[in-house]
């Protein structure tokens, strides 16, 4: 077999066939990711400098937003400009991280929602789409990320999690409106960026949590009612560009993946191994052939708690399970936390490296 570049890795394996090697994906925190340049010798804005050098096969391109700012900053707080999301810096002994307080939309009504300022498509840079894409040409370019469609958590930053379950499950006005106006701008924005690529993407990745550690969040009736549809549109808008689809769902989410496979879902992601029937041995068995799988190494497990040996046995075990008849991108589940050792996170790639191989190149 020969050497595939990372585009034709990826999209062999989202066709759930066998690559030259696994593909490897990378999402951190600040912390680690500081560190992990350091180690490289490379400045931490070098973002693209630290792919390289771990052999990430995934690049992310979108349009930039160029319109004015539409939420004004609050002393003690980050506010997301864009869409009002505010947050306050928590310590903790590794560093600290950005959590959502507030949530200034909690007890809105319709009225407040539909007044809440939103961006307009018409401000994002799509000119800039086809030359991000070239500019990766040989990775697997995807639209999209967690956040994409994501309708529990990211409705939860301005209304709490709890609030926005009463309304699924109370069919509140005011929470459903809140929804459909932010997915509409996202499913727009989405479209315009699609088109300017001109061919030039390979797949749209999109997102939403479903499951805690133990169970699902919500029933499957509620799940076929007012997530699936929404979500639909996502995939449909893929389709029409010939474009895979993948889905971000935290916790406890196979309940949901017949459900994927039906809506015409290509791969998922996260795959948390804790949780309850997530371990890749359940995963590979029931779905594997059907879904393509992104991730399955535990941030909280061997990478932040265990030795430089643990993550590499971690890892082979993983590839043992996943690798047989492909369809499998390795990655952490979640961002890397700032509490991971950072030669864990470089054992990591280099055991994913060393043992990721499906057959040796031929030689001349």
């Amino acid at each position: 077999m020969k050497p595939m570049s990372s585009k034709e890795r990826v999209m062999t394996v989202l066709a759930c066939q066998e690559p030259d090697r696994v593909p490897v994906d990378y999402a951190s925190n600040p912390g680690i990711h500081a560190r992990l340049a350091a180690h490289f010798g490379l400045a931490p804005e070098d973002r693209e400098g630290l792919l390289q050098a771990l052999g990430v096969d995934f690049r992310g391109v979108g349009a930039a937003y160029r319109g004015p700012r539409l939420h004004p900053e609050i002393e003690g707080r980050r506010v997301d400009p864009l869409w009002g999301k505010r947050t306050r810096w928590i310590t903790n002994p590794f560093g600290g991280y950005w959590d959502f307080c507030d949530f200034p939309l909690k007890d809105a009504g319709e009225e407040q929602v539909e007044a809440w300022p939103m961006p307009s498509p018409d401000n994002y840079d799509y000119a800039s789409v086809r030359a991000a894409c070239d500019r990766h040409k040989t990775r697997a370019v995807y639209v999209g990320g967690a956040g994409l469609g994501d309708i529990i958590n990211s409705t939860g930053m301005l209304r709490t999690m709890e609030q926005v379950l009463v309304d699924l499950i109370s069919e509140e006005p005011a929470g459903l409106r809140l929804i459909d106006r932010k997915l509409e701008i996202q499913l727009e924005v989405t479209r315009r960026t699609l088109e300017a690529a001109r061919g030039a993407v390979d797949f749209l990745w999109m997102g939403e949590d479903l499951g805690s550690q133990r169970s699902p969040l919500i029933s499957m009736a509620l799940y076929r009612k007012h997530i699936r549809p929404r979500h639909q549109k996502f995939v449909d808008l893929a389709k029409s560009f010939n474009l895979p689809v993948m889905v971000h769902t935290c916790g406890s989410s196979s309940w949901a993946y017949e459900e994927f496979i039906e809506m015409g879902i290509n791969a998922v992601d996260t795959l948390q191994p804790e949780a309850k029937n997530m371990s890749p041995a359940h995963l590979k068995k029931t779905f594997g052939g059907r879904l393509a799988f992104h991730g399955c190494i535990s941030t909280a497990g061997a990478v932040a708690n265990g030795t430089r040996e643990d993550v590499v046995r971690n890892v082979r075990e993983t590839l043992d399970v996943m690798m047989p008849g492909g369809g499998y991108c390795l990655s952490p589940t979640h961002q890397l936390q700032d509490n991971s050792p950072t030669e864990n996170v470089v054992a990591l790639y280099e055991a994913a490296r060393a043992y990721g191989q499906y057959r040796q190149p031929a030689t001349a």
